[in-house]
């Protein structure tokens, strides 16, 4: 029974490991980068929503595009991921198709619907303008202004300098006039902060003044 049972593990012990296919031990790194990515697009489009914008040079962004452009950089890693994991082909037994989990795609989802529900409102009639000059600790003032029918309204972002920006203050204009486009206003810097103040106008502007600091 001894030279049996020895014979036997003898055996087993020779019997080749079975090879792995490398396609199906693809790295994780892709796709959790991915989810890390569409978390940050989903922070920033709703973020977008309650007064968050970045500011670069002369060029303001939205939230909204910034999620946009996170998703984007994400769809591209689970695409790559996608590739890197996908199993044996048809003809091989397999389906040759890499799953993609539930959660990730809900995710995505929110992310296009925030995004896209940013970008909504922001079609039509609306301008951003950043405005001259800057406050002496870099504080800058990013105004928002929204025109529809004759009804009209802006937003005053104050921007550090991280180029963040956050809603400030808000007002609204008779008859969709844009006061900051039409250049009636003045922005003067103190010991604390802006005031953006607007001119009388033949326009209603509600309310006239309004104070801006980082």
């Amino acid at each position: 029974m001894m030279e049996l049972s020895d014979a036997a593990s003898g055996a087993h012990a020779a019997e080749p490991a079975k090879p792995t296919d490398a396609r199906a031990v693809a790295p994780a790194g892709w796709r959790r980068a991915a989810v890390v990515l569409l978390c940050l697009a989903l922070a920033g489009s709703v973020l977008g929503f309650f007064g968050l914008l970045l500011v670069v040079g002369q060029l303001v962004i939205p939230g909204w595009v910034v999620g946009g452009v996170l998703l984007l950089a994400a769809l591209i890693l689970l695409v790559v991921d996608g590739v890197k994991r996908r199993g044996p082909s048809r003809a091989e037994g397999g389906s040759g198709r890499s799953r993609l989990p539930w959660t990730v795609k809900a995710l995505a989802v929110l992310v296009v619907a925030a995004s896209g529900f940013g970008a909504a409102s922001d079609i039509g009639g609306v301008r951003y303008h950043v405005l001259s000059p800057a406050g002496g600790d870099g504080c800058r003032v990013v105004v928002r202004e929204a025109s529809f029918l004759f009804s009209g309204s802006g937003s005053a972002y104050a921007v550090g300098p991280s180029g963040l920006g956050w809603k400030a203050s808000s007002w609204t204009a008779d008859d969709g006039y844009q006061l900051v486009a039409g250049g009636d206003y003045e922005l003067t810097w103190g010991p604390d902060g802006g005031l953006l103040t607007f001119r009388d106008t033949s326009d209603p502007v509600w309310p006239s003044l309004h104070e801006v600091g980082c």
